[in-house]
């Protein structure tokens, strides 16, 4: 039989005597190939699965640092059970940070470990104290010259054979030299994963409130467009309901050709103002102010007032042009053309825009396009802008988002881009993979509880916390719900609680807090929509919703548990139409629970299950929530509790829950 040949074996690489595995890190984006997002202030908690062969003791550390130094800082992760092992570190300043786990066998662990077992059995330990000895002589060699004397000490007691055993024993097990040795490790051969990136972004881009303004309807008379002016003297007004951010639609010169009229007519008449959206004009494009608006000057100054009243303001971007815009006649290679050599206005079929020609991102002439797109954006930059709301950005390639977003956040990591996005999931998610801060979301078309408690578990519970920010917009120009169509005040105040309790940036569109709710007949569109016509607004009108609003952007800046979505939890009511969650610290020191009536034209009533053990509170202990919409204060105890929400009265409900508290002189409060 003929011999087969013996194989030549490569000589294993001194990588592989490394004998730790760390596995499973968390958090991670598709393992590691996108960041995930922090804003200074919050801690990142990692988690990972450590372990080696046989029963050796591991040490593990998380490091982390700014990608700016070289220094890992390091924190020691702390062992759970079943080789899983947690560790948390800060983030402190606005930039990008890196995270890794490392771990080694911790030899004098082991020797500690193992030597005790021995003498608490009985048996003779001689050999050990010398092995002990022998490590404690190489931690002096790392060891600053501080140290060094005093492990030197320690090793020569351990290979003293004339001193007792039992003293020597007592020395290699003493806490304090367990402190130094742990200072001087013998990292070597120890096992790194590969670090994670962390996107730090600004406070705004986890928690703010926003409002959505048409300044040209800012004027309180009819007949002639709003100016920044008008719009200057509605920002009291804005600030006062307690948002953070105004955004304004585009704000440039908009097109003659194919414009739309009135409730989106195909012809528009002379005093038709058309649509924002239209960008461009003989008079200018992306970089122009509409005339009936004002000047770059006027920009700029309400601007810097809306700032000294603490408001940020967001400038729509609308990367699509009217027929009249500079770029058609200039670059028409930008654009997609059909075989009669026209170009293609936008389409989404059945709905036809005439007044619109997408831009074509895969011209030859890409790359100046691009090019230009991200000086549009540097541009408002300079004019005081840093929040973009992005308009339809699922229609324009991702990497191109990927590359725009980049190359701003390298030098401004304060600018925040909202991505008006409602398409698929993957493509919303990769959007914000890309860069962006903060998304509009499906919460407009989540109504029932099952719908809601699916979807927030879907954004709040799974991978996609860590990546994508949810913004709930209640309504918008393009969209009236049914829900607010035929529910009345009590639908508008339940969804305005529901966006702003269980997702910590939301935001409304003008007309919200006068519960404007008539639609063109079997559409979620406006009739008479802003987006096509001047409004005028009695903001004072009897039934109006500020008082309100602010009340709930008060209790959301006076409440940081719902400033984050990380500790959202759904609680079980017996009524299908009371939905009930709660919010709270990570610490617990600020408990926030929420109750809604779903059903806008019905009181409910239902036994709630709060889970009180969760929050330090005994099965039978009397425990205070504060109505802090209402005022009202309830003692509860225990676990099960009633609700009753009436439309007519109060739709919702938001409570701080305050636990008892007993003073040295026996006087009980609640805090």
């Amino acid at each position: 039989m003929k011999q087969r040949p013996i194989p030549i074996l490569a000589p294993p690489g001194e990588d592989l005597a490394r004998r730790v595995w760390i596995e499973h890190i968390q958090p991670a984006v598709d393992d590691g190939r996108y960041p995930i997002k922090r804003t200074p202030g919050e801690d990142v908690t990692v988690s990972a699965d450590v372990f080696a062969d046989g029963h050796d003791v591991l040490a593990v550390m998380l490091r982390y640092r700014p990608t700016r130094t070289n220094e890992w800082l390091e924190t020691p992760m702390r062992f759970l059970g079943n080789d899983h092992w947690r560790a948390s570190f800060p983030i402190t300043s606005l930039e990008p940070y890196c995270y890794s786990v490392i771990g080694w066998v911790d030899f004098f662990a082991t020797w500690q470990e193992e030597i005790r077992k021995k003498a608490a059995a009985g048996q003779k330990v001689e050999s050990e104290l010398l092995e002990g000895a022998a490590m404690v002589e190489k931690a002096a060699d790392r060891a600053s010259s501080l140290d060094r004397s005093q492990l030197v000490d320690r090793a020569s007691i351990l290979a003293d054979r004339h001193q007792p055993a039992a003293a020597r024993l007592e020395t290699g097990l003493a806490p304090d030299l367990q402190a130094l040795m742990n200072r001087y490790p013998d990292r070597e051969g120890a096992t790194e994963h590969p670090s994670l990136a962390v996107d730090v972004e600004p406070l705004h881009a986890r928690f703010s409130a926003w409002y959505e303004l048409f300044p040209r309807s800012a004027r309180s008379y009819p007949g002639r467009s709003g100016t920044f002016g008008d719009a200057e003297g509605l920002l009291p007004y804005v600030a006062r309901m307690g948002f953070d951010i105004l955004y304004l639609p585009p704000i440039h010169p908009i097109g003659r050709t194919h414009r739309k009229g009135q409730n989106d007519t195909v012809v528009a008449g002379p005093d038709d103002p058309g649509s924002p959206w239209a960008i461009g004009a003989e008079e200018g494009g992306h970089d122009s102010i509409h005339q009936d608006l004002g000047t770059l000057e006027d920009f700029r100054h309400f601007v810097e007032t809306a700032h000294t009243h603490g408001l940020m303001v967001a400038l729509d971007i609308a990367f699509q042009c009217s027929p009249d815009h500079p770029w058609v006649r200039e670059h028409p290679e930008w654009f997609r053309h059909r075989p009669d050599g026209t170009i293609k206005y936008a389409e989404n079929p059945p709905k036809k825009y005439q007044d619109v020609y997408p831009l074509d991102f895969e011209c030859r002439d890409w790359q100046n396009l691009w090019q230009v797109l991200a000086e549009i954006v540097l541009f408002w930059m300079d004019q005081g802008v840093t929040v973009f709301r992005v308009d339809n950005p699922h229609t324009k390639p991702l990497r191109f988002w990927g590359w725009l977003i980049g190359q701003i956040r390298e030098s401004r990591p304060d600018v925040i881009f909202l991505a008006e996005a409602f398409t698929r999931p993957a493509v919303m998610y990769a959007l914000a993979k890309a860069g962006f801060n903060q998304s509009y979301t499906y919460f407009t078309w989540r109504n029932t509880g099952q719908e809601i408690t699916q979807y927030l578990s879907e954004l709040t519970r799974s991978e996609v916390r860590e990546f994508f920010r949810p913004n709930f917009f209640v309504n918008t120009p393009d969209i009236l719900p049914e829900y607010l169509q035929f529910g009345g005040r009590p639908a508008f105040i339940a969804r305005l609680v529901l966006a702003a309790t269980l997702s910590s940036s939301y935001g409304v569109y003008s007309g919200f807090e006068l519960c404007e709710a008539e639609a063109l007949p079997g559409t979620e569109e406006y009739r008479d929509s802003e987006k096509f016509q001047l409004r005028q607004r009695d903001w004072k009108r009897p039934g109006n919703l500020t008082d309100y609003i602010s009340r709930v952007n008060r209790i959301r800046r006076e409440n940081p548990a719902l400033s984050h979505n990380f500790h959202l939890r759904f609680y079980p009511v017996d009524n299908e139409q009371i939905l009930c969650y709660g919010k709270t610290t990570p610490d617990n020191s600020n408990i926030i629970l929420v109750a809604v009536n779903l059903d806008p034209h019905h009181a409910h009533e239902g036994w709630l299950q709060f889970p009180v053990g969760e929050f330090g509170l005994g099965e039978s202990e009397a425990y205070q929530v504060h109505d802090l919409l209402g005022a009202g204060r309830y003692l509860w105890q225990g676990p099960r509790n009633y609700l009753r929400l009436d439309p007519s009265s109060s739709p919702a409900q938001i409570f701080l829950v305050r636990r008892r508290v007993r003073t040295e002189r026996d006087f009980d409060y609640f805090m």
